[in-house]
């Protein structure tokens, strides 16, 4: 209920409204509703509690300043579980009048005509949206039983199916999946759920995604992006999305910009914070881009993405053995092919090149039997010096259509081959800007 509460009033324009990530980590804590909200940057807080019995819900909300602090209005809302989504608009409008908020005529009328829903295909909804936002591959999974649960029950739930497409769009990143198996089936799911509801902001994003990494569609992503962002402009997740989409076709700027819009609603964000420093790896303004990665390291040692980012950095700074440590730390805690191959390829420009073929050949043997991105074998490979095979196998990850030649155009580590006009080609045939 927190998330869906946090939702339905975070795509209210006029209302800055923090993420589930940074507002759950108070959870069970004891910090005074003052502190919490000075170090949320809000001027308000909503408190509330859900009883259920039987079919039927009570739902209590009070909206509170912090400070100083006082209660600014408090309400109990008693319906039938079919309507609880009905109830959750009663809330964000009365928020919304009590803090003198104007909405738009669009947000009145989407708060309008909620439908009933069967209660059971929500709460199995909101179960998987949790295990979703756990991440892991193994979170994925139940994330997909409950979506598809949510669906049985009701096979007219639309964010059911955006929850879907989110799902497999998503997968080839936390796995060795193709494209080609699931993409299309997070076009099918993404396209049900809009044409049961256009006004779904999470099924646009899911739509945006797969312009960007599977149909290098670019001015239709960009589209969906803003279409998703203007009915939930307050979801960092989205501005996450967005941020790396503006940096991965060279608007470095206005990648920052909307980082920084998520930071906002996210401030105890680790991801975002951490997206900082891959920006500014990708603008190639290295010095600029190491202290929001520590930054990370200091608050979660074990984020893997950090120690990542900082051997990317530390490469391109010619510093061979502080890359080399960092890459460690992330292969170490995270040994899944990208990592390995990114390692592979420190080894390469490191001068140690028995290690990198170690990897290699490594891969190459997993490649029998999962599939493994021709991207992976061109990055040792350029580590390597080997640019004709390089170039072979990023044409291959062309043909497989994979998600991560969405990076080339920024990332330095294909400088080699940058000039070469196969390089060049396969870079217009997806369509990224010169």
């Amino acid at each position: 209920m927190t998330e869906a509460m946090i939702t339905e009033l975070a795509e209210i324009s006029a209302l800055r409204v923090i993420s589930r990530t940074s507002v759950m980590q108070y959870k069970g804590g004891k910090k005074s509703l003052p502190e919490i909200a000075r170090e949320l940057h809000v001027d308000s807080v909503i408190e509330g509690s859900v009883l259920r019995s039987g079919e039927k819900v009570r739902i209590m909300a009070q909206l509170i300043q912090a400070v100083p602090e006082r209660h600014l209005w408090a309400k109990s809302y008693d319906s039938d579980l079919r309507d609880v989504m009905a109830i959750q608009s009663q809330v964000a409008r009365s928020v919304a009048g009590e803090i003198r908020v104007k909405l738009t005529v669009q947000e009145e009328s989407r708060l309008q005509k909620s439908r009933s829903v069967n209660p059971d295909a929500h709460d199995a909804y909101l179960r998987g949206r949790y295990y979703r936002r756990k991440g892991a591959l193994e979170n994925l999974e139940k994330a997909r039983q409950y979506f598809e649960q949510a669906l049985d029950r009701d096979p007219l739930y639309a964010p059911a199916y955006a929850a879907l497409a989110d799902y497999y769009s998503v997968l080839p990143f936390y796995t060795n999946a193709k494209p080609d198996d699931v993409f299309p089936k997070a076009k099918a799911a993404v396209a049900r759920a809009l044409e049961l509801d256009d006004s779904l902001a999470e099924a646009h994003a899911s739509l945006a995604y797969i312009h960007t990494y599977y149909e290098w569609d670019w001015a239709a992503a960009e589209e969906e992006f803003h279409r998703s962002l203007q009915l939930n402009p307050n979801d960092a997740g989205v501005l996450h999305r967005y941020s790396r989409f503006l940096s991965s076709v060279g608007r470095i700027d206005e990648a920052l910009r909307e980082i920084r819009r998520a930071q906002e609603v996210d401030p105890l964000s680790q991801v975002a914070k951490a997206n900082v420093g891959v920006i500014y790896y990708f603008a190639r303004q290295y010095d600029s881009a190491i202290k929001p990665l520590n930054d990370v390291l200091k608050e979660d040692p074990t984020f893997d993405t950090a120690y990542w980012g900082l051997g990317l950095i530390y490469e391109q700074k010619g510093m061979p053995a502080e890359a080399l440590a960092q890459m460690e730390k992330a292969a170490a805690l995270s040994p899944d092919p990208n990592t390995m191959a990114s390692l592979a390829h420190t080894y390469g420009v490191s001068g140690q090149k028995e290690k990198a073929r170690k990897i290699l050949g490594e891969l190459e043997g997993q490649a029998k039997k999962e599939s493994i991105s021709g991207y992976q074998f061109a990055l040792i490979y350029v580590g390597l010096g080997e640019k004709e095979k390089a170039l072979a196998a990023l044409e291959r990850a062309f043909q497989e259509r994979s998600t991560l030649l969405a990076y080339t155009k920024m990332d330095p580590r294909f400088d080699p081959i940058r000039s070469d006009m196969r390089f060049i080609d396969i870079q217009r045939r997806i369509g990224l800007p010169q």
